[in-house]
């Protein structure tokens, strides 16, 4: 089985609604998709595609390579499956694998079940035809199978990421409650924010927001930061494959000629873990922090797609929603005031919270953070007056991939 050259199904996983964000990004590279859903995209390419696609997808989580679907009802049944594969041309017979799996079938009650089984199935395949056999653990250090199993259908696949594409490296001190990077860039790329002119990030915390806009408008991809995937240890596997492909990373950085990247927080505390981030995202040189109120931030003029985009805190601690009341309140008024000319985002997860905000938002862009049900709410904030086309107003809308 030459995976490396031979051209199957490729599923990209990613979280929760940035299936949209998702589909761009891998469109942008040159690929053309097969489906797009609710937690990912498909499209039908080669290991080497998934190389590439490892290294530079912002918004993924894992990039699987399709090795088998069938029909499956029993555990039994799944081990007869799986050792029909030719797992000697994939793992090598003295070196090591790892399992994961998401299955929904009423004869596994517990994944770990499943995963055995599956450990099992490609064992005995490799004792049998090798007279050898690769060592196992959870550790995802070496090549990973993935398993999805709902009701009767089965399909096994080698995951070519290991570890989550969706964290991208350079978040060394997270700070407190942080977005996850690929939820980050993924809000970034569903702005209206054309990458050259001025992002503003009020109460940045570990300066996530702030470091994607920058890494994004740069052309820096999460491929820069990271030199293992699980890619690597599949056989058949050249490392000048990756070396090729990495190599292109540095080239296509651009420079922005006065882009103005701005992250500011409260907390003095913040302040230096942005720095610190930033820095080891190669981006600090880019962002211009300042601690102080959200209302002391520093706005440039507007510009056309100027961005300024909040991320507030959701009340989710009894009591506490309260107090954040008044700061959506000043949210609202700083924007109205402050911030004409720009296009205004906040994400939140409490609707009832962005009613004190009191501006009726252009679009409302659905997203999850965790399992928070959250929205992304664009605000235009005219420097002038708005005229509206009676016969043709502009209307709410929220965005969602079904």
């Amino acid at each position: 089985m030459q995976v490396f050259t031979t051209p199957r199904k490729i599923i990209i996983t990613c979280h929760k609604w940035l299936a949209f964000a998702l589909h761009k990004e891998v469109v942008a590279l040159g690929f053309t998709t097969d489906r797009v859903f609710q937690t990912g995209v498909e499209l039908t390419g080669t290991v080497q595609d998934c190389i590439r696609l490892n290294l530079n997808l912002r918004c993924a989580s894992q990039v699987m390579y399709s090795l088998k679907s069938f029909i499956c009802n029993d555990p039994d049944e799944l081990h007869r499956q799986l050792v029909t594969i030719h797992w000697e041309t994939v793992i090598a017979p003295n070196g090591y694998f790892s399992v994961t799996s998401n299955v929904f079938h009423p004869s596994i009650s517990t994944n770990l079940f499943a995963n055995l089984r599956v450990k099992d199935a490609i064992v005995d395949r490799m004792r049998e035809v090798t007279l050898q056999r690769p060592s196992t653990g959870s550790e995802l250090s070496g090549a990973v199978v993935y398993l999805f199993w709902k009701n009767d259908e089965a399909e096994v696949f080698l995951d070519t990421s290991g570890e989550t594409l969706a964290k991208h490296g350079y978040r060394k001190l997270p700070g407190t409650a942080p977005m996850l990077e690929a939820l980050a860039a993924a809000t970034i790329l569903s702005t209206k924010w054309n990458k050259t002119a001025p992002f503003v990030n009020p109460m940045c915390g570990s300066g996530t927001l702030a470091i994607e806009a920058a890494l994004i408008a740069t052309n820096r991809v999460p491929g820069l930061l990271r030199s293992h995937y699980a890619f690597m240890h599949i056989l058949g596997y050249d490392k000048s494959m990756y070396e090729i492909e990495n190599s292109k990373l540095k080239e296509q950085i651009i420079k922005i000629p006065g882009l103005k990247i701005i992250a500011s927080d409260i907390s003095k505390r913040a302040i230096d873990t942005a720095k610190m981030n930033a820095s080891v995202a190669g981006v600090e040189h880019l962002i211009h922090f300042q601690d102080g109120d959200f209302e002391t931030t520093q706005i440039p003029n507007a510009e056309e797609a100027a961005v300024i985009m909040f991320n507030p805190e959701y009340g989710e601690r009894l009591g506490y929603e309260t107090e954040l009341e008044a700061t959506y309140a000043r949210m609202g008024d700083f924007l109205k005031n402050s911030c004409k000319g720009y296009i205004g985002y906040i994400f939140t997860g409490n609707l009832e919270l962005a009613k004190k905000i009191r501006l009726k938002p252009s679009r409302r862009i659905e997203f999850y953070n965790a399992t928070i049900d959250c929205r992304l709410l664009e605000y235009e904030l005219y420097a002038g007056t708005k005229r509206v086309d009676k016969l043709n107003p502009t209307l709410n809308t929220e965005t969602k991939i079904d």
